[in-house]
């Protein structure tokens, strides 16, 4: 059998809740072998971010090339790329090695607040990394960026704007509604045949540390697998909801504690 290979192209967190460890983390979960691409050191904990130190860009290139030279990776998850130059990096090495799975998590704040993108490097993900994902993730607050639009608060509007996040060029868009508001958090997959919403109940936890990268590395995974897109997009969505519904069963930090990867061990 062959083993399935996902590879992260991510910041590290050094508390170990988002970033390369979450991907790793749930990579394991679903039983995927996880390489790791680390475009960042951040100095963080469940608090906030207390500094980022980047990667240059051509040992990013680096890393990746070394990756996709030995080993057979069946997808990629692409997190936090904070710069334009390592935008620019990742974009030319994605040309260069062709991976059939792209799964990019536009992730531009921490879920303390803190910003994790440069201003000038969002034009730079627009332009050089979207078109090559088979699956973009923002949350509502990251769509409406990428668009320079206001929040998007109705289900006409949200799926008005994965409409035009489609237009860029990815070949799938799922708006994730954790920012929203009801009893149920509702993600919206737009795609070519049109907007599947995706509910899970709304749970009550200050516990989200990492939910974003931790959804985009199970979809990832999902791929790797062999999953259809939208199948491993159904999964992750069970498993996340999982997660977040399991996190207060940890006891990690003082702030926004890391959701719970390895629930169904328990």
């Amino acid at each position: 059998m062959t083993t399935p290979i996902a590879l992260t192209i991510a910041g590290s967190d050094s508390s170990g809740g988002a970033g390369i460890q979450a991907d790793l983390k749930t990579f394991a979960a679903f039983g995927v072998y996880g390489a790791s691409v680390i475009t960042a050191l951040t100095a963080q904990n469940t608090c906030g971010v207390a500094g980022i130190h980047h990667v240059p860009a051509d040992f990013v290139t680096a890393q990746m090339d070394a990756v996709f030279s030995d080993l057979d990776v069946n997808a990629v998850k692409i997190g936090m790329v904070s710069q334009p130059a390592t935008i620019a990096a990742i974009a030319t090495a994605l040309e260069r090695w062709s991976p059939k799975h792209v799964v990019l998590d536009p992730v531009m704040v921490a879920t303390s607040g803190d910003r994790l993108l440069d201003q000038g490097a969002v034009e730079a993900l627009r332009t050089g990394l979207i078109s090559r994902a088979s699956l973009i993730t923002p949350n509502l607050p990251e769509a409406a960026a990428l668009l320079d639009e206001p929040l998007a608060v109705s289900r006409a509007a949200i799926e008005s704007q994965g409409q035009r996040l489609l237009a860029m060029g990815c070949r799938m868009v799922l708006i994730k509604g954790g920012h929203g508001q009801g009893a149920e958090s509702i993600d919206y997959l737009v795609g070519g045949d049109g907007v599947i919403a995706l509910a899970a109940p709304r749970i009550a936890t200050k516990n989200t540390h990492g939910t974003g990268c931790s959804l985009s590395s199970a979809i990832a995974a999902g791929l790797a697998k062999g999953e259809e897109l939208e199948t491993a997009v159904r999964h992750a969505k069970t498993w996340i909801s999982a997660a977040i519904a399991a996190a207060d069963r940890l006891d990690v930090g003082r702030g926004h504690g890391p959701i719970h990867h390895f629930h169904r061990l328990d």
